[in-house]
């Protein structure tokens, strides 16, 4: 699949920042994704400190039935530090990498991540989405930034995540008795769309089959490639 459009990569977390600042104005909050979401396309990516090396996954599947329509994996060398609030910047060459490899264009991209929930409104799920102009939704394991009540015990219960009062996210319990995740808004999708699909994501399990089929084919590259 084609890329719509990239940057150049930045030599310093500076230089990171002012990008993240300039892009975040193209996020777009609202539902321009079809209405009938039929693929799905999971990213992650796994790291092995010691050797320096990061390996990418893409999966795509059907929402039906949850068939794997195809898969990419690429495995880089990390080319940016860690820096919290710019894991983009290691992790998306070798994800656009993995998507340029794909010979179909998904309804939507899920990412390992967070999306709006990020302290300049611009995680990865946004990064990736606006870069590739497609709807993207990230859902993360953990809480990056801000403040929630406990949602309900039952599947699909919902509490809103504020930072400062803005809603940036939802956390959302996506099987019963299970630790929620956390949603949030990457990019031509909205809050509540996006936890509608990310429910539909979710069938038996507390994480995304996106995610899972995506950690386990990350994985499973980095493996090889060591």
């Amino acid at each position: 699949m084609d890329i719509v459009t990239a940057h150049d990569r930045p030599n310093t977390p500076g230089q990171a920042i002012e990008i993240q600042e300039t892009l975040r104005g193209l996020v777009d909050p609202e539902d321009r994704c079809p209405q009938e979401i039929a693929t799905v396309t999971g990213l992650d990516v796994a790291y092995d400190e010691g050797s320096g090396l990061i390996a990418a996954a893409a999966v795509t599947l059907e929402i039906a039935g949850f068939r794997v329509v195809e898969k990419r994996t690429v495995v880089s060398e990390v080319s940016f530090p860690y820096e919290p609030g710019l894991f983009a910047f290691r992790e998306l060459p070798p994800l656009l990498d993995a998507l340029r490899a794909l010979d179909h264009v998904p309804d939507l991209l899920v990412c390992d991540g967070h999306g709006l929930a990020h302290p300049r409104r611009f995680g990865l799920a946004c990064h990736v989405g606006v870069v590739t102009g497609l709807p993207s939704i990230g859902v993360g394991k953990t809480r990056f930034i801000g403040e929630h009540d406990e949602p309900g015990a039952e599947r699909g219960s919902r509490a809103p995540l504020l930072d400062d009062g803005e809603v940036i996210g939802a956390v959302l319990r996506t099987q019963g008795g299970v630790k929620p995740v956390y949603v949030s808004v990457g990019h031509k999708i909205s809050l509540d769309n996006a936890c509608r699909q990310v429910l539909r994501l979710c069938p038996a399990f507390r994480q995304p089959e996106t995610t899972r089929h995506a950690d386990r084919l990350c994985r499973d590259a980095l493996k090889e490639a060591l």
